[in-house]
């Protein structure tokens, strides 16, 4: 493991018999009385869910409705953001709990951090110029219409309610972004070039908000669906996309770098921290990415002499998404591979894992309207009876690798995502609803990316492609630490990034052109993979190391799953309490 990670690693190896510190400060004497962490937590719940209605859709909560959308208006954010600054005074005011893998020791980290990185991010003003193909709005709006309860007579009244919102939503996000053309912000020009043409493709008749109808099975219900289509939502998609064309891409800026916004050179680190719950400096990250892909790519040569006849790993990483002997022949050929691997790996989770979710997966191919985008998961329901989807892309076969289709599935549904997820969901009174709810991309990611290399040590790979696609996959990663840096902090042009990552990976070109668009697009959010990766490793070997014959992989998933999407310095608190723990059984 690279020595340039240790100094902004949680500092497992010094803290090792020693009472680790939490976020938090000492309480005023004069403060008055102070709430409780589990009230201050409901609370926060209550307003979250309330400003973020979909979540309720998203994790089929009982009892919630499901007719309303997101505030997206300004006014709206500068109101959450007072509310913030309250529960963060509050928080700061109250004395961290002490004990480790405690409810209360998890709502106050998951919370305080929560809060925090939110308010960092502030710099940013976002909501003022996410119009890019990876942020605006049609990358997550549609998709809560796939998840839209339409069983009663009731919840589909909800639903054309919920329906009927949508063009006040799009008609906000041009205000917004107009206001941060006028501010000085925006999305750069080329990741936004492609937006107009996937925005009217929601124009077709395949896509989200009329495909309930398909779920509904009634005539009454179809008839106002393609009614609030035809006459309200339709019109104001095409609003936006002109809007796109006519007035945002005139005023996009040209460079790349985050650094052209206002306080852009002060909201990358804030976002760094707000998605990997860590605060390294980039130079250190761009240093870490460099010495990852060196070892990589020494693992891919292994293979490759003993395989492929020890051609270059460059060469062969481009070859290997044009040969016909690595490629598909069709799109479905594509959907039935990861059919067949889920298939395959859904019932030998039970060797690596005490916890397992109840709720299964399904998989999906990506909707036309998504482009070019490179595939994601959807969540299960909190009670385990509604599948997590796990959308595909399955576009332009002949020139997409077999090589990483096994990796791309174990990273996103079984050992990854979805098991880690669907587990979270799932843990009931065990910890506070905001723990089931809440997640952070350096844990989750960086569990993620841990699973592709679980699922290699437990035979999961079906051949010595598949491994090459692992050991690609963990590249393009490695390429992200690099890359992102590179692009926001170091002056990288988008050719130089896009020729790194083609030397580096069996990604497809055209899923490469996607990619560094959605790095250039959103800032710091690729680095959590690789970062949350790393942490998990070093734990996982530490605890190996002190452990010895003791060590147990099933009980050490279970320390890192059994709290929901922690922050990265609390899941190093909680292996190092474990490692403690099981010590002091050994010598008793």
């Amino acid at each position: 493991m690279p020595s340039a990670l240790f100094s902004f690693r949680p500092a497992v190896l010094l803290m090792l018999g020693l009472a680790l510190s939490a976020c938090g400060q000492e309480p005023d004497v004069a403060a008055p009385a102070q709430r409780n962490i589990e009230t201050i937590a409901d609370e926060y719940l209550e307003a979250m869910l309330q400003r973020y209605p979909t979540m309720g859709t998203y994790y089929a909560i009982p009892g919630a409705r499901h007719d309303d959308l997101f505030d997206n208006s300004l006014v709206a954010g500068d109101a959450w953001g007072l509310k913030q600054d309250a529960w963060i005074a509050e928080l700061d005011a109250i004395t961290a709990p002490t004990e480790i893998g405690s409810r209360d020791w998890t709502t106050f980290g998951i919370l305080y951090e929560e809060i925090a990185s939110s308010i960092a991010t502030r710099v940013c003003r976002s909501e003022l110029w996410y119009a890019s193909s990876a942020t605006a709005w049609h990358t997550d709006l549609p998709f809560v219409f796939d998840l839209q309860p339409l069983e009663t007579p009731e919840l589909r009244e909800q639903a054309i309610v919920r329906l009927g919102k949508v063009p006040a939503y799009i008609d906000t996000e041009i205000e917004n972004l107009r206001r941060g053309l006028e501010l000085g912000y925006s999305a750069p020009r080329v990741t936004v070039e492609d937006v107009p043409g996937e925005i009217r493709a929601l124009l077709d008749g395949d896509n989200p908000f009329v495909n309930m109808i398909r779920r509904a099975g009634d005539a009454e219900f179809e008839v106002r669906v393609r009614e609030v289509f035809d006459e309200q939502i339709a019109p104001a998609i095409e609003r936006f996309a002109a809007f796109i064309e006519v007035e945002y891409l005139a005023g996009a800026r040209a460079e790349i770098a985050l650094s052209a916004n206002p306080d852009g050179a002060e909201c990358y680190p804030a976002l760094v921290r707000s998605f990997t719950t860590i605060a390294p400096p980039a130079d250190k990250i761009h240093a870490v990415g460099l010495e990852q892909i060196e070892a990589i790519r020494a693992e891919m040569r292994e293979i490759i002499g003993e395989h492929f006849g020890g051609e270059d790993v460059s060469a062969f990483l481009r070859r290997i998404n044009n040969d016909p002997q690595f490629t598909y022949r069709d799109e479905d050929a594509v959907l039935q591979h990861s059919l067949d691997t889920l298939d395959a790996v859904r019932d030998r989770m039970s060797e690596a894992f005490n916890l397992l979710p109840k709720a299964d997966v399904l998989i999906k191919p990506y909707p036309e309207f998504r482009g070019t985008a490179t595939g994601e998961y959807q969540s299960s329901s909190e009670d385990g009876t509604r599948p997590g989807i796990f959308y595909i892309p399955v576009t332009d076969p002949q020139h997409r690798s077999r090589a990483g289709q096994q990796t791309f599935l174990h990273h996103e549904t079984y050992p990854g995502h979805h098991l880690q997820g669907a587990i979270a969901l799932e843990l009931g009174d065990r910890v506070h609803t905001l723990a089931r709810y809440l997640w952070n991309a350096g844990y989750g990611e960086g569990w993620a990316l841990y699973s592709e290399r679980l699922a290699d040590e437990m035979g999961l790979y079906s051949e010595p492609l598949d491994r090459l696609g692992m050991l690609s996959d963990q590249a393009a990663r490695a390429s992200r630490l690099v890359i992102d840096t590179g692009l926001h902090t170091q002056g990288w042009t988008r050719q130089q990034a896009v020729d790194y990552m083609l030397a580096n990976t069996a990604w497809s070109a055209v899923d490469i052109e996607s990619e560094i668009n959605r790095y250039i697009a959103w800032p710091g959010q690729a680095v959590s993979y690789m970062l949350g990766m790393l942490e998990f490793r070093l734990l996982r070997e530490l605890a190996e190391e002190q452990l010895g014959d003791n060590f147990s992989i099933r009980e050490f998933h279970d320390r890192v799953l059994e709290n929901g999407s922690v922050t990265l310095p609390m899941l190093g608190e909680a292996v190092a309490a474990w490692i403690i723990a099981k010590q002091a059984e050994t010598q008793n």
